[in-house]
């Protein structure tokens, strides 16, 4: 992330590197019965629908298809964090350091009632973290350089530096 000067005032962007796209495969709505393009960046593929019927085999999506103004959704996917304890994991408190408790500050305590003698499902317990797609909605292009392929979105987009983003107009 960075920020630049517009009209004024300070904005916080991101700059995402934004390499061309190939068309690989076109879907028709004769041939498949729905129209769809799938896009290629090295290995990774994903299908998309479209309206666009410009679209052929081995054509190329780059940033040019971005202005400034557009109102797009981020999707990535977020950080891991592995195995994480409650308290990291949802914000417990933990317990108290003092009344007969030792070594357990960061432990979850009690998991539910005698009554149902199991544990409830969706109980909120230590286990794995991060890992899992975000989809960032409602960002706005604030910049687009197509000569060194970079998209500047204002605000924060999900996902590690350097990891793959999926970004699609909106508006």
């Amino acid at each position: 992330m960075t920020q630049i000067w517009k009209d004024g005032k300070i904005i916080p962007v991101t700059q995402v590197l934004a390499t061309p796209n190939k068309v690989s495969i076109v879907r028709t709505e004769e041939k498949d019965g729905y129209q769809a393009v799938q896009i290629q960046l090295g290995r990774t593929k994903k299908e998309f629908k479209t309206s666009d019927s410009s679209l052929e085999k081995g054509s190329e999506i780059n940033v040019s298809v971005f202005k400034e103004g557009d109102i797009v959704k981020v999707a990535g996917t977020m950080k891991g964090r592995g195995y994480q304890g409650a308290v990291k994991r949802h914000g417990f408190h933990g317990g108290p350091a003092t009344h007969g408790q030792k070594n357990r500050q960061r432990a979850v305590g009690s998991i539910g009632a005698t009554a149902p003698q199991r544990v409830t499902p969706g109980h909120r317990m230590a286990g794995h973290m991060g890992d899992t797609r975000i989809t960032v909605t409602n960002l706005t292009i604030v910049g687009v350089d197509p000569e060194k392929n970079l998209l500047l979105i204002k605000g924060a987009v999900p996902g590690a530096i350097n990891g793959v983003l999926e970004i699609i107009k909106t508006k």
